[in-house]
């Protein structure tokens, strides 16, 4: 089996290896290519990427290329995980949003947006690309945003899936509190990217009991810590949202908080570097505990099971994914994306039935979606007026003056990644 990670030039890479190393039982990769125009980051994170599957007995090799087309060539499975623009663009998402007043987030709001538009073109270039060398290969997307970008490869006929680590962090975080293996828990996820609510956790699988409740009155404060939201919003809801939902429910709270301290992107490009310093150490052959700060933990495990789905290696046939509603939301279209518990295959992903989503879920759900709709539009016919109509129908935008100026703002930013600018 070959596996090809285009960006696998990334710190997150040597989280991948650690899981492709530990599980191997799972998902036996014969061959993985890292694949990165990086050359100098590719080295670092190849060598380092080598010693873990060395240190672990995995009889796999690890290659690396600049070349996309050879990389892919014929490859079982495609994992994207890209960042157009790198940390330099994301620290601008972060930060010129916050002049007009709204959250400044690398997914959420005007951010998540101008990183749709720089990422969805180059996106489906790769996956054009990979369809041309390797039309049977799957394509698992981890590049953000998820489900706007799955939409968009999906859309476009590929054989693609979108994946994010949010669930498999509430599952293994629930477990913990319980005392049981993961495997015995069952989320009742529902939503959109980075817009879920854990509505149900149930034991033993779908039929099992609910301990939502009783996680709940006995770890309350935990999880509200986790999601750094106030407990009364957790316990008034009944049910636990993702970290994302903050930046809807404590809007005003959040923008002041972040204007008073480096973004998110600083912080990291500052991690990013120690970590490529530490990679380049030849007697590191472990991933490092700092890379647990950058982000994205479990998705190594994630993507192991859901990669040994896809291709027929068993894995968990049930699984948290980003994929066409078809139905299961009636409230939305049936090509919208959506992100919920899913029998996976080799013929892809379909959702599991799910309970229709209280209305105060579902309005949100609606009206991020009619955005995504748009910022789709707009990242792939471009134009101000349809970033703009973006902007305007995003919840926490929403006003003539935010869109108008917000629009101006993005394009300043960022248009030497778009062609249309």
């Amino acid at each position: 089996m070959k596996l090809a990670v285009v960006g696998g030039g990334s710190t997150y890479t040597p989280e991948l290896a650690d899981g492709f190393a530990r599980l191997r039982d799972t998902l036996p990769v014969e061959e993985l290519v890292l694949v990165d125009p990086a050359a100098d980051r590719l080295e670092l994170v190849g060598g380092l990427a080598r010693r873990i599957f060395a240190k672990q007995g995995h009889p796999g090799r690890i290659t690396t290329t600049s070349d996309l087309d050879a990389g892919v060539a014929d490859a079982d499975a495609v994992l994207l995980q890209l960042r157009v623009g790198g940390q330099a663009a994301r620290n601008q998402d972060e930060t010129w949003p916050l002049e007009c007043g709204c959250v400044g987030q690398e997914t959420t709001g005007a951010g998540g947006l101008a990183k749709a538009l720089r990422t969805v073109p180059v996106v489906l270039d790769i996956a054009e690309r990979v369809r041309r060398t390797n039309p049977d290969a799957w394509i698992i997307d981890f590049t953000n945003p998820v489900g706007i970008v799955t939409r968009a490869l999906l859309q476009a006929g590929h054989k693609a899936v979108g994946l994010c680590n949010v669930a498999i962090g509430f599952q293994r975080k629930f477990a913990a509190l319980l005392g049981v293996t993961p495997g015995e828990v069952h989320l009742e996820h529902v939503g959109l990217n980075h817009l879920t609510w854990e509505t149900g956790v149930r034991l033993g699988g779908p039929d099992g009991e609910d301990v939502l409740p009783r996680l709940l009155a006995e770890h309350g404060d935990a999880i509200a810590g986790d999601l750094r939201m106030p407990r009364q919003i957790v316990d008034r809801l009944g049910v636990v949202p993702s970290y994302y939902l903050r930046y809807f429910y404590t809007h005003d709270e959040v923008v002041r908080e972040l204007g008073t301290k480096p973004s998110r992107a600083a912080e990291v490009a500052a991690m990013e570097k120690e970590l490529l310093e530490m990679y380049g150490d030849p007697a590191l052959d472990e991933k490092p505990a700092l890379l647990g700060e950058r982000g994205g933990a479990f998705y190594s495990e994630a993507a192991v099971d859901l990669a040994s789905s896809l291709l027929g290696g068993g894995g968990s046939a049930v699984q948290v994914v980003n994929t066409y509603n078809r139905g299961t939301l009636p409230f939305l279209p049936d090509d919208a994306v959506i992100e919920v518990q899913a029998r996976v295959d080799g013929t892809g992903a379909v959702p599991l039935a799910v309970a229709t989503p209280d209305p105060l879920y579902a309005g949100l759900i609606g009206q991020v979606t009619a955005y995504e709709d748009l910022a789709l539009d707009a990242a792939l016919r471009g134009g101000r007026d349809r970033v703009f109509k973006a902007l305007l129908a995003h919840p926490l935008i929403g006003q003539f003056e935010y869109a108008e100026a917000l629009t101006d703002k993005l394009v300043a930013h960022n248009r030497e990644h778009l062609a249309w600018a």
